[in-house]
């Protein structure tokens, strides 16, 4: 019966309003650990606004400080950052909820497939936000505050500093996903190891046009920050399709 319907056999019985209800069901649960995860996370914030800002802090003038303009701007952006941190710090759970509620519709051989490639995005990802973090900020950073020359007194505003800084780091997170979408396309019969090696001085070109789109700075060392990480991940990608083909029945 399994085969005739192409259903697994343990999501056939089940009604859509059991889905739905166990649906919400996962959700509720993730809101319930993203909202205390959330709170420990403010209860906690000095060390971690001190992380955030630790890239600015070398280029501040001396006795700078980092300034907010309206009386509400300060608890706002401290709630902003307590929920993005807690939704990092519980994001292994609601993955598992995903996980949990995804899994029962898919065959042994797609769980197979889907285990790693979760496991891989988010390291990705992680790595992308760790290589903003750690290489592209204080440079990036050195090179805006020093824009404005004599003319100008850098006073950087809390709010806007604490959305650039998000923004960016979800921006390198995802550049740093290629490999995980084509192995994707790959395995699902779109994409060949063939064609991203045929198209790969389009690819070139388009991760230093990325680059220079998305950097914060336009000179040619911050770009290449991530011009050059695009175009190895993209090797790594023609790579990793080739040997999905290789394996592949």
């Amino acid at each position: 019966m399994t085969q005739a319907t192409g259903i697994p056999e343990e999501d056939q019985n089940l009604p859509l309003t059991e889905h739905l209800l166990e649906l919400r069901s996962r959700l509720i649960k993730s809101l319930i650990v993203w909202g205390l995860a959330s709170a420990l996370c403010y209860w906690q914030l000095e060390p971690l606004l001190q992380f955030l800002l630790k890239p600015l802090l070398p280029v501040l003038p001396e006795q700078g400080k980092i300034i907010f303009i309206t009386y509400q701007e300060a608890f706002f952006t401290y709630l902003k950052i307590a929920l993005i941190c807690g939704g990092i710090l519980a994001s292994p759970f609601i993955i598992y909820q995903a996980w949990r509620f995804v899994a029962p519709g898919l065959y042994a051989h797609e769980k197979r497939f889907a285990r790693p490639l979760i496991f891989f995005s988010c390291l990705a990802f992680l790595g992308g936000a760790a290589f903003a973090y750690f290489l592209v900020f204080p440079k990036a950073f050195r090179f805006l505050a020093h824009f404005g020359g004599e003319l100008l007194v850098f006073k950087p505003v809390f709010r806007d500093y604490v959305s650039f800084a998000v923004r960016m780091l979800l921006v390198f997170g995802l550049c740093f996903e290629i490999p995980v979408a084509l192995a994707v396309g790959a395995r699902l019969g779109i994409i060949r190891a063939r064609t991203l090696h045929k198209v790969r001085p389009y690819a070139i070109v388009g991760a230093f046009v990325a680059a220079a789109i998305l950097t914060p700075t336009p000179d040619i060392v911050n770009q290449l920050f991530l011009a050059i990480p695009l175009v190895l991940l993209y090797e790594a990608s023609i790579l990793v399709v080739w040997l999905l083909e290789t394996k592949s029945p």
